[in-house]
């Protein structure tokens, strides 16, 4: 099954890995990148939209149908954040697009990148989790092809522009990490087949902790 895929967040870790597996994915037809700064990227699979504000999407809004899938990579640290800003960054943003995707798209398949912890009660202490969950539990009421993917300590792929500072000098732990605790450690191409897999064949469980990503990413 050929897919056509939209991206946001390429310009981030996460997203570039993502991308970087849709590149050289068979199942994968058209790239659609949608961020506020150029990738750089030149590929003919990818197409590139720059668009600041994604609070309104109405002057891009055709160009967003036709698509199976949605790889949202987007996201933003709660480090500094108050409460309702980080909401409306991660909470608000996030729906805002989904339910515009969700009118044009019914079938889409939506791959959210939440986080290891996350709260899907949205009773617990832990602020940005109760965040990420309530983003999560929204998504899956809209869409019924909605995974909620929570990687931990994820290994970038060689050859990655962007790899947060953090990564670059801890990513020497990883096998460590891998071999002792692997419900905590995963790499980012593993996380981008998981996308492609869910996108083209579904999954048994719609939130994919570290050892589920690991395991769909198999195929």
């Amino acid at each position: 099954m050929n897919i056509n895929v939209i991206i946001t967040g390429a310009t981030g870790m996460v997203g570039e890995g993502v991308m970087l597996e849709c590149l050289s994915h068979p199942d994968v037809a058209e790239i659609l990148l949608i961020n506020r700064k150029p990738t750089g990227v030149s590929h003919p699979k990818v197409r590139e939209i720059i668009h600041t504000d994604f609070f309104d999407l109405t002057p891009i809004e055709d160009q967003l149908k036709g698509y199976n899938a949605c790889f949202f990579c987007l996201g933003v640290s709660s480090v500094g954040m108050s409460k309702d800003e980080y909401k409306r960054m991660t909470y608000d943003l996030t729906l805002h697009m989904a339910n515009l995707l969700a009118k044009n798209n019914p079938d889409l398949t939506f791959c959210y990148v939440s986080g290891s912890g996350t709260d899907s009660t949205e009773q617990g202490r832990v602020a940005w989790a109760r965040v990420k969950g309530a983003t999560e539990n929204a998504l899956m009421r809209l869409f019924k092809n909605a995974y909620m993917f929570r990687p931990g300590f994820m290994k970038a792929t060689p050859g990655q522009k962007n790899v947060l500072s953090a990564y670059k000098y801890i990513g020497w732990l990883y096998p460590i990490g891998r071999a002792l605790f692997p419900s905590g450690f995963c790499t980012l191409a593993e996380v981008g087949q998981a996308m492609i897999n869910v996108a083209t064949k579904g999954a048994p469980k719609h939130i994919l902790e570290v050892k589920d990503i690991v395991e769909v990413g198999k195929g």
